[in-house]
């Protein structure tokens, strides 16, 4: 696995993982998920989910446009209607 493609599963795990947190805080009754185990996961979900949301979307997306993966395909416009549909 190449380090773009872990850099981003890691990212999208721990930022889903985090957002569960403030769910589970926001409601009470609801489970939360495990305590962080060790240093690693630590700073995925104190330092970088937290500082990652707190990023103005632009810069964000100019983060995300940077880094090679499936994110960066530019789709094509859809077609344009030509007239009524038989």
């Amino acid at each position: 696995m190449g380090f773009t493609r872990w850099l981003r599963e890691n990212s999208e795990h721990y930022l889903m993982v985090g957002a569960h947190e403030q769910l589970a805080r926001r409601y009470p009754g609801t489970r939360r998920p495990r305590p962080p185990h060790g240093p690693v996961e630590l700073l995925w979900l104190r330092v970088f989910a937290p500082v990652y949301r707190t990023l103005p979307w632009p810069l964000r997306h100019r983060i995300l446009r940077a880094m090679p993966g499936s994110h960066r395909r530019s789709w094509t416009e859809p077609p344009r209607p030509s007239g009524p549909a038989v």
